[in-house]
């Protein structure tokens, strides 16, 4: 029999209104023996209808969703919703303090540990709680992502090419009515035990994001944020209103080849040629690494190994080998 979460919610997922509260899990440390780690958590429950679960926070470098979804949490009342909507804007709270992209409590990568250990680290726990508590009471899933500090996306909704055709249909639809300029088709190339992955494999609607990067909080990529959670929730039936839609044609591009994603090959300061949404051919340069140590060393070139849009680059300059430093996406068709 799996063993039953150790977290406790302040917040009765049953009972309609506003609620604020915390999740409270178990965290025992060299001065605290019996603390707790406090997960903010919002419930807006308006009545019948669907039930929203939006993260932020996954990675603490992402800015993005955190702000979008506090603000949010902060403006809705339970009259205006139709179902209901479970808000944790800072889901890896330890991350999101210092502003990194794992947990510096147990080093673990939130977005690396589903579906989590009920006995595990604080990751790893807060991992199971919602794969088994919260994923079960929802329709639909968000986790709002950006590069964090070390890259920096062209926003873009994004989603995975689910085996499940009706799912994946109800999949796009959610992404272009986000309203980026893109929606971006993407591969796990960098390990398992994602959060998206883990709600999609219950036949979850789930809604993701890269929303810029560089670990600012980048006034246009906020907006883009914020209208996109709006015209979810209007189109998924659980707020009254009118969908924004962009000025632009939303175009539909993929990165499902590994040498879609180009890495570093050895350790230096990369120098980018090109910013994210443009054009990229084939054998074209996108960037060097130049290598502090040696002066006289030339600069190694980094080339494009497929043609598309440059969706995505590093965004400091130390870079290691192995670092992603550009990812190229295809357009494709949308359906």
């Amino acid at each position: 029999m799996a063993q039953e979460t150790q977290i406790i919610s302040d917040v009765d997922f049953d009972q309609r209104g506003k609620q604020q509260g915390y999740l409270h899990v178990p965290y025992s440390h060299n001065t605290g023996g019996w603390s707790k780690l406090q997960i903010p958590i919002v419930m807006i429950h308006g009545g019948s209808g669907p039930t929203m679960l939006a993260f932020g926070g996954n990675h603490g470098d992402e800015c993005e969703g955190p702000v979008a979804l506090m603000k949010l949490a902060r403006r809705l009342q339970a009259e205006e919703v139709h179902g209901r909507i479970i808000i944790i804007p800072a889901l890896n709270l330890p991350a999101v303090r210092e502003g990194a992209r794992v947990s510096p409590l147990d080093g673990q990568n939130m977005n690396r540990a589903f579906p989590g250990q009920a006995s595990g680290t604080i990751t790893s726990m807060v991992a199971h709680y919602v794969t088994t508590v919260l994923f079960p009471l929802a329709d639909i899933v968000m986790d709002i992502h950006s590069g964090g500090r070390s890259m920096v996306f062209y926003p873009c909704a994004t989603l995975h090419r689910v085996p499940d055709d009706a799912q994946y249909a109800r999949m796009l639809e959610a992404a272009l009515i986000w309203g980026a300029h893109y929606v971006f088709i993407y591969a796990d190339v960098a390990g398992e035990g994602l959060l998206p992955v883990e709600a999609e494999r219950m036949g979850k609607l789930v809604v993701t994001t890269e929303m810029g990067g560089g670990g600012e909080c980048h006034p246009g990529v906020l907006r883009v944020a914020e209208r996109g959670v709006r015209n979810v929730l209007i189109q998924q039936g659980l707020l009254d209103g009118e969908i924004e839609r962009p000025e632009y044609e939303v175009e539909t591009i993929a990165a499902t080849e590994e040498e879609d994603y180009i890495v570093c090959r050895a350790d230096g300061l990369y120098e980018s040629f090109i910013d994210v949404g443009e054009a990229v051919d084939a054998g074209e340069a996108v960037g060097q690494v130049h290598f502090p140590e040696r002066c006289d060393r030339p600069p190694e070139t980094v080339l494009a190994r497929t043609t598309g849009v440059l969706i995505g680059r590093r965004a400091i300059g130390i870079t290691r080998q192995g670092d992603n430093v550009a990812t190229i996406a295809r357009p494709i068709a949308a359906r």
